[in-house]
């Protein structure tokens, strides 16, 4: 029994916290929490997208087709973030993930590329630099970092209902999608 629910928190994906908004076992903050709030936002500048992390991809039997330009994109849906259980693997950007840096997941944004994210229910907003996939659940839009998740204010719920706006360095593209 024990180990179908480690498999089933496993094949779950990237989101690190359970839908009453409890951590996980084996999740949450670490044992040495920075002051999240000095936690800086990155600027967006023009970086070489990944040469392997936008090619189209599969996961859980649905096939992904990553943008492959920065540019104009808009997109409502909800957010989780995640912890603990992921700090230090490797990102699909090769880079070792940082829950303590402003990063997030997506399925389809490119590699490397910057997002505005702004909590509906709260207003508040943050810029992440995107650097890996995920989340691969059909309710999910985003999975955002716990710094990330911290400063929009939703981390002891788990998740919230976000604006994801793809920034183009030198301004703000938006569309719908």
């Amino acid at each position: 029994m024990r180990r179908a629910v480690l498999l089933a928190l496993l094949v779950a994906g990237c989101s690190s916290t359970s839908e009453r908004g409890r951590y996980y076992k084996d999740d949450g903050p670490g044992t040495r929490v920075p002051d999240l709030a000095s936690i800086p936002e990155p600027a967006p500048r023009h970086e070489p997208l990944h040469r392997w992390a936008n090619r189209p991809y599969e996961r859980f039997g649905k096939t992904y087709v990553p943008l492959t330009r920065v540019g104009a994109f808009q997109q409502r849906g909800v957010a989780s973030w995640y912890g603990r259980r992921f700090h230090g693997n490797p990102t699909s950007s090769g880079e070792p993930y940082d829950m303590y840096k402003m990063s997030a997941a997506h399925p389809i944004l490119p590699i490397p590329s910057f997002a505005r994210v702004t909590n509906l229910s709260n207003g508040r907003s943050v810029v992440v630099r995107i650097n890996d996939r995920g989340p691969f659940h059909s309710d999910r839009i985003i999975d955002l970092s716990y710094a990330a998740a911290y400063k929009l204010g939703y981390v002891n719920a788990g998740s919230t209902r976000v604006l994801v706006e793809q920034l183009v360095p030198g301004g703000v593209a938006r569309t719908s999608y």
